[in-house]
C-alpha cells in the first residue's frame, strides 16, 4: 500500500467523503494549477442532479486526469473514489470505476496489446532518479540527431528548450503514485466483479486487467464469473482481463471459445490466445476476420478495451506478432482500414504501417514504384482515406513519423492517384 493511501485510509470512517477536507487541496496541484476544486467535484458525483454529477466527471477527467496525464492531486482522490464506487448509495458506480483506471493508467491505448508493464514502469522511474541531469541533457541531445524533416526537428527543438529534469522526474513519481494509489484499492474493488448490476461488473473486469500485481487474486475472481455470466460482453471483457493478467488456465476454455458460434468470444479466446502466445492458423485467422469486419456488439454492457473498438484490437494484436503475420492476414488489415475513418482510422494506420513496414520508416522514402507490393498497397489505402481522416493532426503525424507525404494531395500524387474530387 502507498503512503498516500495509508494516510487517507486512515481518515476515512463512516461516511464515504469522510476526511476529504483533511487533505490540504491547495497545496497539491492538477492540470490547472492547485486543487481546491477537487473536494467539490467529489461530492458532486452523489448529487441528485445527473447533470450535475456528468459536470463533475467531465471536469475530474479534465483535472486531475488530463489528456492521459494524471498529477499529484490525483493520488488524494483515489480513496475516496473508490469509496464511491463501492458505496451503493452512488449513481453511477460504474463511470467512477472507468475514472479509477483511467487514473491508474493514462490511455489503455499505451499499454495495449501486452498489458501494464508495470516492473518496467517502476525500473524506468528508478533509472531516471538515479540519473544526473546532465545525463537526462545528453539522452535529449542524441534524441535530435537522427534524420527527421523540418516540422518534426522543430517540435524537437522545441521540447528540447523546456525540458525540465525535475519536472520530468516529478511527473513520473505523480503518475506511480497514483497507480499504486488505485492498487491498493483493488483487493475492495475487485469485489464488484460479482455485482448484481452487469454495467459495474463491466467496469470492474476492466479495471482488474491493469494490475498484474494482483493477478493472483485477481485470476481467481475473474474464472469465477466466467462459470456462469450470461452477458456476451461481460464476457469477453472478462476472457481478455485474465488474458493480460496472463492467466494460463483459461487456455483450455478459450480453444472452446474460439471453436464456437458467438462471433464476440471468438474475438476474444484469439486476442486472448495471440497473449498468452498461443499461436496457430485458427487464433491468426480469427484476428484476420475481425479486422476486417469485426462482430457486432450485442445487448449489454459492451467491452471496455480501446472503448470498444474491437477492430482495432484485433488489429495491434496482429501487429506486435509482425513477422509472424501471413500475407492473408495483413490484406484483411488493409480491408479494414480501408472502412475506418476520423479517430477509428488512427490506429488501424498505425498497425498497417507496422505490418508492412517491419524494419520501420524509410529514410529517404524511394519512389512508390520500389516499394514492396503491400507496402504500395497501404500507401494507397491511407491515401484514399476521406478528408475527415486527413484533417485530424494525430493522423498527419502517424503519416510523418513514418515519413511519408503528410498531406492527402501529396499523398495520392506519390501513390499515383488522381487529385480526391
Amino acid at each position: 500500500m502507498s503512503a498516500v493511501a495509508a494516510t487517507l485510509l486512515a481518515m476515512i470512517d463512516g461516511d464515504v467523503l469522510e476526511g476529504l477536507d483533511a487533505v490540504r487541496w491547495a497545496e497539491l496541484r492538477h492540470a490547472y494549477g492547485f486543487a481546491e476544486d477537487v473536494p467539490g467535484l467529489l461530492r458532486a458525483l452523489r448529487s441528485d442532479s445527473s447533470d450535475e454529477r456528468e459536470r463533475a466527471l467531465g471536469e475530474l477527467y479534465g483535472n486531475i486526469f488530463h489528456q492521459g496525464n494524471r498529477y499529484e492531486a490525483a493520488a488524494y482522490a483515489v480513496p475516496f473514489l473508490a469509496r464511491l464506487a463501492l458505496d451503493p448509495a452512488t449513481p453511477e458506480r460504474a463511470e467512477v470505476v472507468y475514472l479509477l483506471a483511467a487514473l491508474a493508467i493514462g490511455y489503455d491505448e499505451s499499454h495495449l496489446p501486452a498489458g501494464v508493464d508495470v516492473t518496467g514502469w517502476r525500473a524506468q522511474l528508478e533509472r531516471v532518479r538515479s540519473m544526473e541531469p546532465e545525463d537526462q541533457r545528453r539522452e535529449l541531445d542524441r534524441w535530435m540527431v537522427p534524420d527527421v524533416d523540418e516540422e518534426e526537428r522543430r517540435d524537437r527543438i522545441a521540447r528540447w528548450a523546456m525540458y525540465d529534469p525535475a519536472e520530468v522526474l516529478r511527473s513520473m513519481h505523480a503518475q506511480l503514485d497514483v497507480y499504486d494509489a488505485v492498487r491498493a484499492e483493488v483487493p475492495e474493488l475487485r469485489g464488484l466483479v460479482a455485482h448484481g448490476a452487469p454495467e459495474i461488473r463491466a467496469a470492474a473486469v476492466y479495471l482488474l486487467a491493469w494490475f498484474p500485481e494482483e493477478a493472483a487474486a485477481s485470476t481467481v475472481a475473474l474464472r469465477e464469473l466466467l462459470q456462469g455470466e450470461t452477458v456476451t460482453g461481460i464476457t469477453a471483457g472478462a476472457i481478455v482481463s485474465a488474458a493480460l493478467l496472463s492467466d494460463q488456465e483459461l487456455v483450455p476454455r478459450l480453444r472452446e471459445h474460439l471453436a464456437g458460434s458467438e462471433p464476440l468470444l471468438r474475438w476474444a479466446a484469439a486476442v486472448a490466445l495471440a497473449r498468452l502466445d498461443v499461436l496457430d492458423s485458427a487464433v491468426i485467422e480469427a484476428l484476420a476476420a475481425a479486422s476486417a469486419d469485426p462482430p457486432e456488439p450485442g445487448p449489454g454492457p459492451q467491452v471496455g478495451f480501446l472503448q470498444g473498438d474491437l477492430r482495432a484490437y484485433a488489429t495491434q494484436t496482429l501487429a506486435a506478432l509482425a513477422g509472424r503475420v501471413p500475407q492473408a492476414a495483413v490484406d484483411a488489415v488493409l480491408t479494414g482500414l480501408s472502412r475506418s475513418s476520423e479517430v477509428a482510422a488512427f490506429a488501424m494506420a498505425e498497425a498497417a504501417l507496422r505490418l508492412t513496414f517491419p524494419a520501420g520508416a524509410l529514410s529517404p522514402l524511394p519512389p512508390f514504384e520500389e516499394l514492396t507490393e503491400p507496402q504500395r498497397r497501404v500507401v494507397r489505402v491511407l491515401a484514399e482515406l476521406g478528408p475527415e481522416t486527413w484533417r485530424w493532426v494525430n493522423f498527419t503525424s502517424i503519416m510523418r513519423d513514418w515519413n511519408l507525404p503528410a498531406e492527402q494531395p501529396e499523398c495520392r500524387a506519390y501513390a499515383g492517384l488522381d487529385a480526391p474530387n
